[in-house]
């Protein structure tokens, strides 16, 4: 268990491939005349907790993040997952590890609020907490047996709003009475806890529910999960590609 003092200095990190089974080049898929990711770079730039940089597995995404004012570090296109990726971009950027905490944004979340980048990382403050992430009240009947929706089994006290998080799971859990909770894949880690977790094997849950978090619990590390009001949209198809230019149209046209 961590005993390290609050993180002071994070940084955030969106990771970004052109590769994707449902939807190929969706970084760059065009929202209201600009990329995808550069709408998820803005918004990780309105949650002000500190720098932002993509990490990019192609030079395309690259250009594109700095032809709009941002920063971007090339990555190895060849990573397995997110949190590698963010791992090599800190370390490219930052070797002289004066960033203590990395909050990794997705960069498919093109509409995530920045109020909820923000809720992840303030949960580092408890030096007992290693990595930090965040969950929605199940509110549709059918979410509850859809294997796509990531439940976190959450050990959460009456009228809290952050607990421990015990389990993640394709399936339906936990059983009885209560609420079911949605994770959404946005991370907050103690960059200590970051360096620790690439490090680590897949653990056997891990490769049986084909989720990475289970690694880090599976090895004793501690992830608090803490319970927000509303899901980002996360853009994996054409059809979630439409609802993200529809909402973002709106946004910038509340009257129409």
């Amino acid at each position: 268990m961590s005993t390290a003092p609050p993180p002071a200095a994070p940084v955030i990190i969106i990771p970004a491939r052109l590769a994707s089974a449902r939807l190929p080049g969706k970084p760059l898929a065009d929202i209201a005349g600009e990329p995808m990711i550069v709408h998820v770079w803005r918004r990780a730039v309105e949650a002000d907790i500190g720098p932002v940089v993509v990490a990019a597995a192609e030079p395309e995404i690259a250009r594109a993040v700095e032809a709009a004012g941002g920063q971007a570090v090339l990555t190895r296109p060849d990573h397995p997952s997110g949190s590698d990726r963010i791992f090599e971009a800190v370390s490219l950027i930052d070797p002289e590890r004066r960033y203590d905490a990395v909050v990794n944004v997705q960069g498919d979340l093109p509409t995530v609020e920045p109020a909820i980048i923000r809720t992840a990382f303030a949960a580092l403050a408890d030096p007992a907490v290693d990595i930090a992430t965040l969950a929605v009240p199940i509110v549709r009947e059918e979410e509850k047996t859809n294997p796509n929706v990531v439940k976190a089994v959450i050990e959460l006290p009456e009228a809290a709003t952050r607990g421990r998080g015990v389990y993640f799971t394709r399936t339906t859990a936990p059983w009885g009475e209560g609420p079911l909770y949605h994770h959404i894949g946005l991370y907050a880690y103690r960059r200590s806890a970051l360096e620790r977790f690439v490090a680590l094997p897949p653990s056997a849950l891990e490769l049986r529910e084909k989720l990475e978090q289970l690694r880090a619990l599976a090895f004793g590390m501690r992830i608090d999960v803490a319970v927000v009001d509303a899901l980002p949209l996360g853009v994996d198809t054409p059809a979630d590609l439409e609802r993200a230019r529809d909402l973002l149209a709106r946004r910038a046209n509340p009257r129409e």
